[in-house]
C-alpha cells in the first residue's frame, strides 16, 4: 500500500477494510488476464528488484540492525540477512515463473452425459490471498509472483523484524505490475506490524478467500485460531534422518551434515538423528563426530549417550525430539529397529520432511510409504524441500496440512477450480 505511512491503532480496521476490497477488486481483473501479460509482469518485477537492489539492501541492512539489537539469534539473522546473491536469486525465481505454464483454465477433467451436456472441470485462481510470514523478505518476493501468475491478488504481512525490507521489496513489485498494464493492488503490504494486524486480516472474510501463515508455531495457532477463512498451516520442520543398520556410513555423514549445518534455521534442516540399536556403535560414533567438528551440540537420549562417551554430549529429555531448534543443536536417538523409528517419528515429528539412510530398497519403501509426512527420502538430503528445487520456481510455503496442498506448494496448488457446463437446452426431467 504505497504512501501509506501514518498509522494508529485506531485505524487499523479501515486499513485492512481498505486492502481487501482493492484485493478484491484486482483479484477480479486478474482472473481473465491472459498469460503473457502475467508474465510481462513478472519480467517488469524482476528488473524492477534488481534495479532496487542497493535500495533493498540498505532497508535490509537496518532491520539487520535492529534485529541485532534485540538479540536475535545468528540463525534468525541468517533468515533475514539479504546479499547480492540472494537478491539475484530473488529475481532469477521471478523470471523463472515466468517461464511456467500457467494453471490456470487448464481442463482438469471432462466429460459428456448422455443427453449431450458437456461438464468441464477447470482451474481458477482462489482470489485473494493473505500471507502472514516471519523473518524471510524473500518471501514477500515468492508469495507475491507465484499468486500473481495464478492470477490472484495478495495481501502480504510480514514481521517487524523486517519490515523496512519488505516495503522497498513491494515497492519494486508494484513497479514492475503497473508497468505492464496490471492492477498494482494486485500485490499489497499491510503498512503497520501491530499483531492487531494479523487478527484483522484473518478475520477479513468478506474479502480475503485463503491465508497462509509462514512462522512459528505461535504465529500459526495465532493465525488459526482467529481465522474466519480456510488456512494453510506450515508448522514446524522437526525433520528426522533415520540411519538404518544397512546405510552407507560415508553417504550418511553427507546427508547428515548437508541436512543439519548447510542451512540450520531453515524448516527443512534435521533436527533429529535416530540411529539402529544393531549399528549404533559401529555408525554413531562417526557421525557424531562429524557433527561435533561442525560446533553441532548433541541432546542424546541414555543409549546414544553411553555409546557416544565420553564425547560432550547432553542428555535429551522427551521435549526436545519435539523441537524445530533452527540452530546448531541436533537431538540424537538409538532406535530398535525400522519400525521403532517409524512410530518414533509419526509421533514426534511434525509431518514435514523425513529421511531414510539404507542400502536396502526393501526397508526403504517400507519406510517412504509408513511415514506419515508431506515428503519423505531415501537417500538424499531433506534440504530438496523447496519449491525451486522441486521445479516450482519458488515456493508459497511447505504444507503440513493434508488439505487442500502438502508439501511445497507451487503455482497448481494456488489454484482452485470450477466447472463450466455447456448444453443445447437440456433440461432435468426429475
Amino acid at each position: 500500500m504505497l504512501g501509506q505511512t501514518d498509522t494508529t491503532p485506531g485505524s487499523y480496521p479501515g486499513i485492512i477494510d481498505d486492502l481487501g476490497r482493492r484485493a478484491r477488486n484486482a483479484a477480479l481483473q486478474l482472473a481473465t488476464i491472459p498469460s503473457e501479460t502475467k508474465n510481462r509482469a513478472l519480467h517488469g518485477i524482476a528488473n524492477a528488484i534488481d534495479a532496487a537492489r542497493q535500495v533493498i539492501l540498505d532497508a535490509n541492512s537496518e532491520d539487520l540492525k535492529s534485529a541485532k539489537e534485540r538479540g536475535t539469534s545468528a540463525a534468525m539473522l541468517d533468515r533475514l540477512r539479504l546479499d547480492d546473491a540472494r537478491i539475484a536469486k530473488m529475481s532469477a525465481g521471478v523470471r523463472h515463473v515466468a517461464t511456467l505454464p500457467d494453471p490456470v483454465g487448464e481442463t482438469l477433467t471432462q466429460w459428456t452425459r448422455d443427453d449431450g451436456l458437456e461438464i468441464t472441470k477447470t482451474a481458477v485462481p482462489i482470489g485473494v490471498i493473505g500471507i502472514i510470514y516471519e523473518s524471510r523478505p524473500n518471501v514477500t518476493a515468492d508469495a507475491a509472483v507465484l499468486c500473481l501468475k495464478a492470477g490472484n491478488a495478495t495481501i502480504l504481512r510480514g514481521g517487524s523484524e523486517a519490515f523496512r525490507t519488505n516495503r522497498a521489496i513491494e515497492t519494486a513489485i508494484q513497479s514492475g505490475i503497473v508497468k505492464a498494464g496490471l492492477p498494482g493492488d494486485s500485490v499489497q503490504l499491510v503498512p503497520f506490524t501491530d499483531r492487531q494486524g494479523v487478527d484483522l486480516l484473518a478475520g477479513a472474510d468478506r474479502y480475503v478467500d485463503l491465508l497462509i501463515p509462514r512462522g512459528g508455531r505461535g504465529l500459526i495457532e495465532a493465525v488459526t485460531k482467529a481465522a474466519r477463512v480456510p488456512v494453510i498451516k506450515h508448522y514446524d520442520g522437526i525433520c528426522a534422518a533415520y540411519i538404518h543398520a544397512e546405510a552407507d556410513l560415508k553417504k550418511a555423514i553427507a546427508l547428515v551434515l548437508n541436512g543439519k549445518t548447510q542451512r540450520p534455521g531453515v524448516c527443512n534442516a534435521l533436527e533429529t538423528l535416530l540411529v539402529d540399536a544393531s549399528a549404533a556403535p559401529k555408525l554413531l560414533p562417526p557421525l557424531a563426530d562429524a557433527l561435533l567438528d561442525a560446533h553441532v551440540e548433541l541432546r542424546c537420549d541414555p543409549r546414544a549417550a553411553d555409546v557416544l562417551a565420553p564425547r560432550p554430549v547432553r542428555l535429551a529429555d522427551d521435549t526436545d525430539f519435539r523441537t524445530e531448534f533452527l540452530d546448531l543443536i541436533i537431538a540424537v536417538k538409538v532406535v530398535n529397529d525400522i519400525d521403532d523409528a517409524i512410530d518414533h517419528i509419526n509421533s514426534h515429528g511434525s509431518r514435514h520432511s523425513d529421511l531414510i539412510v539404507t542400502e536396502n530398497a526393501d526397508a526403504a519403501n517400507r519406510f517412504l510409504a509408513a511415514i506419515d509426512s508431506a515428503t519423505v527420502y531415501w537417500n538424499a538430503s531433506t534440504r530438496f524441500t523447496d519449491g525451486g528445487e522441486f521445479g516450482f520456481g519458488a515456493e508459497i510455503g511447505i504444507s503440513t496440512d493434508k488439505l487442500h496442498a502438502r508439501g511445497p506448494m507451487g503455482l497448481r496448488e494456488l489454484t482452485s477450480y470450477k466447472y463450466l457446463l455447456r448444453g443445447n437446452g437440456q433440461i432435468r426431467g426429475c
